[in-house]
C-alpha cells in the first residue's frame, strides 16, 4: 500500500464531504443507539432536525443519481426480477478488479487496511432488516424476519454473524476510526442508515438490502480467498466463509418473497426499488474507486508484487499497528455485524 496516501485518507485536508458524512456518522450514532431521557432532549431534536436536512439532501443526491439507469424499467414482475437480479454480473461496480487482487495479490497491510475501510461503512444488516420490516406486508414482513433469524444466529450465540465479525477484527487488530476513514466509506454506511430509518425510504431501503444480499457471496468468496492465502486462521475467516456459502440463498428467497409479492401488488414499487438497489451499488462503486487510489498509489492497475510476513493472530499484529492498540479513542467505530457486505 502506497503510504503516503494512507496517511493522506486520515490526515489530509477535509473536504466538505468529509465533514457531511462525519456529521450524518454521528447522527446515525446517536439515533440507533438505545439510550435515556435526559434535560437537553430539547436542543437534541432541533440538532436531529438540521442533521435531518443535511440527510435528505445527501439521500436525495444519490437518488438522482440513478436516474437514467430507471428510466425504462419492466413492467412484468417476472422480467423486473429478471432485470434486478441481472444487477449482480451487470450493475455499478460489479466485477471490479480490487477484488481479484486482495484475493491473489494483496498483502496483509493492505488487507488489514481495506477490511478497516470496509468495516467502518457498515450499519448492520440486521438492525436494518428490524427498522425496515415495520408494518410491510405479511409475505415480505416473514422472509425479512428469516434472514433476521438468520442474522441472529438461528438463536444461538455462537452462530450470530456480528461476534463473528468481530472475531476477524480482534484477530487483525483493526481498529476503524472516523477520521482514518475515507468519506465513501462513511457515506455508504449513511446511506444505508438513512434509507432504513426514514419511512419514505422504506421501499429503496427494500431493493438496497436486496442489492447487498445479491451481490455479497462472490465478494466474501474473494476476500475469503485473500484472508486464506495470508494464513490467517478459519475462526477469523468465518464470517467470509459462511456468507460465500449463505447469502445467493438468501437473494434468491429476498427476491421471490419481498421485491415480488410487493410489485405485484403495487407496480409502482418497482422505481423506488430500483433505485435503492442502484444507490447502494453506485456507493460500493464509490467505495472501491477510492480503495484502488489509496491501495494502488494512484495506478489504474496493481503495483508489482512485494512479499511482505504473514500475520494470523492477534499477538504477531500487535507489533505492526502504527499506534498503541490500547489507547482509547472517542472516536473509534465499533465493528458491525454488516461488513462486507
Amino acid at each position: 500500500m502506497n503510504s503516503a496516501l494512507a496517511v493522506a485518507a486520515r490526515l489530509g485536508t477535509i473536504t466538505p464531504q468529509d465533514s457531511l458524512q462525519r456529521r450524518l456518522c454521528t447522527l446515525n450514532r446517536r439515533r440507533l443507539t438505545p439510550g435515556l431521557p435526559h434535560a437537553d432532549w430539547v436542543d437534541e431534536i432541533q440538532q436531529q432536525a438540521h442533521f435531518a436536512l443535511l440527510e435528505g439532501r445527501f439521500l436525495e443526491t444519490d437518488r438522482r443519481a440513478t436516474a437514467a439507469l430507471c428510466s425504462k424499467l419492466p413492467e412484468d414482475p417476472d422480467e423486473f426480477l429478471a432485470w434486478f437480479e441481472s444487477l449482480a454480473k451487470t450493475g455499478p461496480g460489479q466485477n471490479d478488479p480490487l477484488l481479484e487482487w486482495l484475493a491473489a495479490r494483496a498483502s496483509m497491510e493492505d488487507m488489514r487496511w481495506f477490511l478497516t475501510q470496509e468495516i467502518a461503512s457498515e450499519a448492520g444488516f440486521e438492525d436494518l432488516v428490524a427498522h425496515v420490516q415495520v408494518r410491510m406486508p405479511a409475505t415480505a414482513k416473514l422472509e425479512m424476519a428469516r434472514n433476521y433469524w438468520d442474522e441472529m444466529g438461528r438463536g444461538r450465540e455462537t452462530g450470530m454473524h456480528g461476534p463473528m465479525l468481530a472475531e476477524m477484527s480482534t484477530t487483525l487488530g483493526l481498529l476503524p476510526e472516523v477520521e482514518a476513514t475515507v468519506w465513501e466509506a462513511l457515506a455508504l454506511a449513511n446511506l444505508m442508515a438513512g434509507l432504513a430509518c426514514n419511512r419514505r425510504y422504506a421501499y429503496h431501503a427494500i431493493g438496497a438490502l436486496g442489492a447487498v444480499e445479491l451481490t455479497t457471496a462472490a465478494r466474501a468468496r474473494l476476500i475469503d480467498k485473500g484472508l486464506r492465502r495470508l494464513d490467517v486462521a478459519p475462526p477469523a475467516r468465518n464470517y467470509f466463509t459462511l456468507h460465500g456459502r449463505v447469502d445467493a440463498a438468501h437473494a434468491r428467497s429476498w427476491n421471490r418473497e419481498v421485491i415480488r409479492p410487493l410489485i405485484v401488488a403495487n407496480p409502482r414499487l418497482r422505481t423506488p426499488i430500483a433505485e435503492g438497489a442502484l444507490m447502494r451499488l453506485l456507493a460500493a462503486a464509490r467505495c472501491s474507486e477510492r480503495y484502488r487510489i489509496v491501495l494502488w498509489g494512484g495506478r489504474s492497475a496493481p503495483p508489482p508484487v512485494r512479499r511482505v510476513p504473514r500475520v494470523s493472530t492477534a499477538s504477531d499484529v500487535a507489533g505492526q499497528m502504527p499506534h498503541d492498540a490500547s489507547r482509547a479513542n472517542p472516536s473509534r467505530i465499533r465493528p458491525s455485524p454488516m461488513s462486507l457486505r
